[in-house]
């Protein structure tokens, strides 16, 4: 495994261990900003769970089909990022006395930097997708050679773990912010996007040479990455609260980048754009509407 795969793990999981005591301290006062952070992750971890369960009755989905939903989980991803991350950062950001341009360019400036931050570890960590194949480090030989001597299957959960990172970022985050009502809107609606995304990966396994139980079981353990970065996001945020337009914009960032740079992308190789952008639309109104009327 390349070294610099265990230098961003030993950072990642070095932060949470820092952070881990007052983590625990809040849950245990019973803060509702943590504990719906946690009940956000684990309800969005549910759901990846729950999606993976059809592929028990079914081997082959129609490559349409699985373009659809990926499409349709783009699109909840989009609205969730613009209703309850995105807008909200403006507002966090007015609130403590920014004017209009410079809530802007803080949110600007942060959806910038997290989408950089998920590029620059997409860059250094090997993981494999679904249809576009191998990724992370440079092109070298060296470099070829150490990605290939892990499992495929690890370069897969790899790539769902920087797949739903985000996520769970974004639900810590949101959770941090005054408006726990929107909060629990963006954890259902990343929920709702999880069942056919654990759907698709549990098949996607499968279809790679994977035994049923060995596929499902991946997929559903994919989802407790989403918690633990819940956790993250509210405890980062809690260091100070001139962090919180930062935090929801950095989230929506690396939101907007796992939907342009992996899904959309994803969905459209096989030749079904048409219903993947239905898909997508679909998707988007949905969340849209969850988010309104909440």
């Amino acid at each position: 495994m390349a070294l610099r795969y265990w230098v961003v793990l030993t950072i990642l999981i070095g932060g949470f261990v820092a952070l881990l005591p007052g983590i625990y301290m809040r849950l245990a006062a019973g803060d509702p900003h943590m504990t719906g952070a946690l009940l956000g992750g684990l309800f969005a971890a549910g759901a990846t769970a729950l999606g993976t369960i059809p592929a028990i009755l079914t081997r082959q989905l129609s490559q349409r089909l699985i373009d659809t939903l990926m499409g349709f989980g783009a699109g909840v991803m989009l609205a969730a990022t613009s209703f309850s991350l995105i807008i909200p950062a403006l507002d966090a950001a007015a609130d403590q006395g920014a004017g209009s341009w410079l809530a802007g360019g803080i949110v600007g400036g942060g959806i910038i930097l997290g989408a950089l931050g998920l590029l620059m570890i997409e860059r250094v960590v090997p993981h494999e997708h679904f249809v576009k194949g191998l990724e992370g480090g440079a092109r070298s030989e060296t470099n070829i050679e150490q990605a290939t001597r892990l499992k495929r299957v690890w370069l897969f959960v790899t790539a769902i773990v920087l797949h739903n990172f985000p996520e769970g970022m974004a639900i810590g985050v949101s959770f941090a912010g005054p408006d726990l009502v929107g909060a629990k809107a963006l954890a259902v609606g990343i929920a709702i996007q999880d069942i056919p995304e654990g759907f698709v990966v549990a098949l996607a396994l499968m279809s790679v040479g994977y035994s049923k139980g060995l596929a499902i079981g991946v997929g559903a353990l994919s989802g407790l990455v989403e918690p633990v970065a819940a956790l993250l996001g509210v405890a980062l945020i809690g260091l100070s609260v001139h962090l919180l337009p930062w935090g929801l914009a950095i989230a929506a960032g690396a939101m907007l980048f796992v939907i342009s740079h992996e899904i959309i992308p994803e969905s459209h190789r096989a030749g079904h754009e048409s219903w993947a952008t239905g898909g997508l639309i679909i998707g988007f109104v949905l969340m849209m509407l969850l988010d309104t009327a909440l």
